[in-house]
């Protein structure tokens, strides 16, 4: 599978001594070779997240699917720092799995799959921040138990899915969310395993 390569002018990750600020990232060739399983409709994935989420640049959405892709709970936040590495980016994705879904850590082999989408500035292209995000998705689904899934950008061209060359110009960064109903992505409510006063603002972040 190839990929662009985004030049330095775009990607913004390099100091003045020209080391990347991500220390810690997945080239492309290593994320291809990972195995990462392809999603059945990509389309309708990307479609339900954007409507819940509404995502602006800088915000990133991980979600959880259960089997034939059905969303079992998603989050959005943005990270403190554009210059963070993967390390950051992973306790940012698990603090945010971990306030809608319980860990999987005692099931022998995964059975729920991870999937993250970011809203980012620039095109396409793979840049070392993808990288970083890409290594901190793995870092966290192997933390709570979840199998690591599709790595998806979202930016003012479309979406696109990385490691698989799919993608679309709808949604994307400056669209409008659809409402539920119209994407095709017919998620279930999100049931969280929870008690007290918690739960409702649990359901929003999940499901917001």
């Amino acid at each position: 599978m190839a990929f662009g390569f985004a030049p330095p002018s775009t990607t913004s990750l390099t100091t003045t001594g020209g080391a990347s600020r991500h220390g810690r990232l997945l080239e492309p060739a290593e994320w291809t070779a990972a195995g990462i399983p392809l999603l059945t409709n990509p389309r309708e994935v990307v479609s339900g997240l954007h409507s819940r989420h509404d995502p602006s640049p800088s915000t990133a959405v991980i979600a959880v699917l259960g089997p034939e892709e059905r969303l079992v709970a998603s989050a959005s936040f943005v990270p403190r720092s554009a210059s963070a590495d993967g390390w950051d980016y992973r306790n940012a994705l698990l603090a945010a799995l971990r306030r809608v879904i319980p860990h999987d850590l005692r099931r022998r082999t995964p059975v729920r799959t991870a999937v993250l989408m970011y809203c980012r500035e620039g095109d396409e292209r793979w840049t070392e921040e993808d990288g970083a995000w890409m290594w901190g998705l793995r870092d966290a689904c192997t933390l709570h138990g979840l199998r690591c899934g599709a790595y998806i950008t979202l930016t003012r061209g479309g979406w696109q899915v990385l490691g698989e060359g799919r993608g679309g110009r709808h949604p994307s960064s400056d669209s409008r969310p659809e409402r539920l109903g119209d994407t095709g992505a017919d998620f279930p409510p999100v049931n969280l395993r929870t008690g007290g006063g918690a739960a409702e603002a649990l359901r929003r972040t999940a499901a917001r």
